[in-house]
């Protein structure tokens, strides 16, 4: 949802983002003494004005289309100017309101910038892209889900252990794509899988019990994983991790679920328990 003007007015007064606002300007003025990086902050702010006179979707793609020219044009710079506004131009563009062609038209555009600026400034600055990222696949039509796909395995999954801080939307994203019978299933559960592997077992499914307490819509995809992946004839000692890291607070969360599936895999681990 958006911001209330209110918020928006007050936000750079929170400490850690007068924090984020300094890195970002000491960033930008370590370049400022080059004439062609000064002429492509200018184009990215001129590119960027399109978008304030956009009243239909036809509009935002087209601003797209000229922003991305921009970054194209100079894909040597790193550090991409005015990048706070450029996530959040982003993040409206990927509104499930809009159709599929502007979501597409703004995967490109993300496509192109962690292009530009690579994997260690993308785990730098992961928050400012990935509130746009994290709730399109929910919503996406089948022709953005691949292309959405290609910028978690291309771009994401090579962060590794750095995609701790934002794990819990990470997964909160991807696991819509879970559903059975999808075309996209297997691709997404392979995923998920490498997500698993790259942050360590044990911070993956804490970060796993924790969307299914927070959120609903994800609570059968997560738990079907899980179950996926219990072995019953691997003793409970050997499969710990996936209680997350608060074995009670994984029972608590089990208990408020009303899903089949929560009851089932109870069921799963209470036999694994009395096996021992």
């Amino acid at each position: 949802m958006a911001r209330s003007k209110k918020s928006d007015e007050n936000w750079h007064l929170i400490p850690e983002h007068e924090a984020l606002m300094a890195s970002l300007h000491q960033e930008e003025s370590e370049w400022v003494g080059d004439a062609k990086y000064r002429a492509y902050v200018a184009a990215v702010e001129k590119a960027l004005r399109n978008f304030e006179y956009s009243s239909e979707w036809a509009d935002l793609i087209a601003a797209l289309g000229k922003l991305n020219k921009v970054l194209q044009a100079n894909s040597k710079y790193p550090v991409i100017p005015k990048r706070l506004l450029i996530g959040k131009r982003l993040a409206q563009c990927t509104h499930p309101a809009l159709p599929s062609g502007v979501h597409l038209k703004a995967l490109e555009t993300y496509d192109i910038i962690f292009n530009n600026i690579g994997s260690k400034r993308l785990a730098q600055d992961l928050f400012l892209y990935s509130a746009g990222i994290f709730p399109l696949l929910h919503n996406a039509a089948m022709s953005v889900r691949p292309v959405l796909l290609n910028l978690y395995e291309e771009h994401y999954m090579p962060l590794g252990e750095q995609l701790k801080p934002g794990l819990n939307g990470l997964l909160l994203g991807i696991l819509p794509g879970l559903e059975e019978g999808s075309e996209h299933y297997e691709r997404t559960n392979s995923l998920l899988e490498q997500i698993c592997a790259a942050t360590d077992r044990m911070a993956f499914h804490t970060a796993l019990w924790e969307c299914i307490l927070s959120s609903p819509m994800a609570r059968l995809p997560a738990i079907t994983f899980i179950l996926s992946y219990v072995s019953k004839h691997v003793p409970i000692e050997g499969q710990l991790y996936f209680m997350g890291s608060d074995a009670g607070k994984m029972v608590s969360i089990m208990t408020v679920t009303t899903l089949p599936t929560s009851y089932c895999l109870l069921i799963q681990m209470s036999s694994l328990y009395s096996n021992t």
